[in-house]
């Protein structure tokens, strides 16, 4: 009769927050997010006295550095999965239009720190890369559109959501930057896809990727030197891809042994774009194959748990970003063994960065919010209800 007549009391969910959130994570994967952070500070111990001797400080100073931004990550990544997909989805759109006003006003306010590119703003203490916060913020808000345009009379979201991701493009390659461009439309095109996009559509926007790379090859010179080197049979030895191509080849399997390798010297970027040739020269293919496996390990759970989701805007913002997780990884990779072509981008949790390491744990932390145990029937109960 009390429920009759003031209404129902709300159950409360009595589960204290850190029981459930332990209860409910993937251990597996923030294990492996935890072990590469580590591998990160190892070879950073390695990687970076030589560039702090250069620059006048002490030995460890960037392994410090990455410590702090890599404490901060990690802090980011644990209170993001804590919170629920709506709440992330609002922060996300947040950051996002932040992210994106401070990628319009680069051009005014940037700096290019003497590397021909202007994507940093320098707050002195540090640096600020608006690309690397903008996108998991892309790929959240993206996804919301995707699965609100599934919706019965619902908006036209994929193509407000493609509109975006050609802007976004559009401001990073004037920077110019094309790996985070390529990052946001491979980001873009797998959800489309995950969505439900049709095969020759897919087929359509790879022919156009082509011709865009065929006229950003004929009007950058940056670009085309890139391009050129990668196609090119000879490695010249005295440049980044040359010293990284021989380290790999110097470590073999097992290495030339902790502090005995010498690639470090030689590579300006040794501590970011090239941290694998590090850890191949002085540990080896085994670190190597260790390291591919951590992040395997992420994508491969991430999206199994996904599989099972029956919410479109979270299965399809979880895929979007263990997918430019796992890619940026790959890219990083594959530039350094040449199997890519040359393009600045860090490894996940592994390279010193300030910005790439906060904005991944922000990501990975969505991710893990996404991929959480939830009650719920599996999608395979839609789908079996309806073939009944």
């Amino acid at each position: 009769m009390t429920e009759m007549v003031y209404g129902a009391v709300p159950v409360r969910d009595a589960e204290p927050v850190l029981p459930k959130w332990w209860r409910t994570i993937d251990k597996w994967s923030i294990s492996c997010v935890l072990i590469l952070f580590g591998i990160g500070i190892l070879l950073g111990l390695a990687a970076s006295p030589p560039l702090a001797e250069k620059n006048g400080f002490a030995p460890f100073h960037y392994v410090q550095r990455q410590a702090v931004f890599g404490f901060l990550a990690l802090a980011a990544m644990v209170l993001t999965s804590m919170m629920s997909p709506a709440v992330v989805r609002r922060l996300a759109v947040i950051g996002f239009l932040a992210a994106f006003a401070a990628l319009i006003l680069l051009p005014v306010f940037g700096t290019d720190f003497g590397k021909g590119a202007v994507r940093w703003y320098s707050l002195g203490f540090a640096s600020l890369q608006p690309s690397e916060f903008l996108k998991p913020g892309f790929v959240v808000v993206a996804a919301w559109m995707m699965a609100a345009s599934q919706d019965i009379n619902g908006p036209p979201g994929i193509s407000w959501s493609f509109v975006l991701a050609m802007v976004i493009v559009g401001f990073l390659a004037m920077q110019p930057d094309f790996g985070q461009a390529c990052l946001v439309l491979f980001g873009w095109g797998v959800m489309y896809f995950v969505a439900g996009a049709p095969i020759l559509l897919l087929m359509a926007m790879a022919v156009c990727v082509i011709v865009a790379g065929s006229v950003a090859y004929s009007n950058s010179e940056h670009f085309a030197r890139r391009i050129d080197g990668f196609l090119s049979p000879d490695v010249d030895p005295n440049t980044q891809l040359g010293f990284a191509t021989n380290a790999i080849r110097e470590g073999g399997f097992f290495g030339v042994g902790v502090g005995e390798g010498e690639v470090k010297w030689s590579l300006p970027d040794a501590h970011t774009d090239f941290i694998i040739a590090v850890a191949a020269e002085e540990y080896g293919l085994i670190l190597v194959l260790c390291i591919i496996g951590l992040y395997a390990t992420v994508l491969v759970r991430s999206l199994a748990r996904l599989m099972r989701e029956r919410d479109p805007f979270i299965r399809l913002a979880g895929t979007g970003l263990v997918a430019i997780f796992a890619v940026q990884a790959m890219i990083n990779i594959g530039v350094a063994v040449r199997l890519l072509p040359a393009k600045g981008m860090t490894l996940p949790f592994v390279s010193y960065g300030g910005s790439s390491l906060i904005a991944g744990g922000i990501a990975v932390g969505m991710l893990f919010a996404f991929t959480r145990s939830r009650p719920q029937g599996e999608i395979g109960d839609i789908l079996r209800g309806r073939l009944r």
